[in-house]
């Protein structure tokens, strides 16, 4: 699936924003395992970076249920959600935590690759000429909430690589 053009019906919009949850979904559980694993491994760890990783979890969570509620507006139908996540796996998620040196690496990639999904989406929205079943300024209200959210994240890390040993 390509965002490069316009997104053309009320069910390529449905499976785009299927997309934006399991790519929150992957978000939440690393930042949930390098949560665990920092936990297990350091005596006391970093609190700038636990406060990042729990914060990266609860937005990745509260961001799921928005691109929900949105879904749920739509007058389409969803695409199974094994299909949704082969295309994430394949086109967002290539990497696996261990495969980056640091978390906070990983956090970033995470980040950003969230952030570029929203800007991309919204700019096939604001390309489209068609009348989607949900109302289209809510819509990029709240994606571009999101995205903006995702760009914070980016600027924590960023801090937080700065400042952490």
């Amino acid at each position: 699936m390509s965002l490069r053009g316009a997104v053309t019906s009320d069910h390529q919009l449905a499976r785009l924003l299927q997309i934006g949850i399991v790519l929150e979904e992957v978000v939440e559980a690393r930042a949930e395992r390098h949560l665990e694993t920092l936990m297990a491994e350091e005596s006391d760890p970093h609190e700038a970076v636990v406060a990042l990783l729990e914060e990266a979890a609860a937005e990745s969570h509260e961001h799921r249920e928005r691109l929900s509620e949105l879904i749920d507006d739509l007058e389409a139908d969803t695409v199974a959600y094994e299909e949704i996540e082969q295309l994430v796996r394949e086109r967002y998620a290539r990497t696996e935590p261990e495969d980056f040196d640091d978390l906070l690496y990983d956090q970033l990639c995470n980040e950003e690759t969230a952030y570029k999904f929203y800007d991309d989406l919204i700019a096939a929205i604001e390309a489209s000429n068609v009348e989607f079943s949900i109302d289209r300024s809510r819509l990029l209200q709240v994606l571009r909430e999101i995205r903006s959210e995702e760009a914070e994240g980016v600027e924590d890390v960023t801090k937080v690589m700065e400042e952490y040993p």
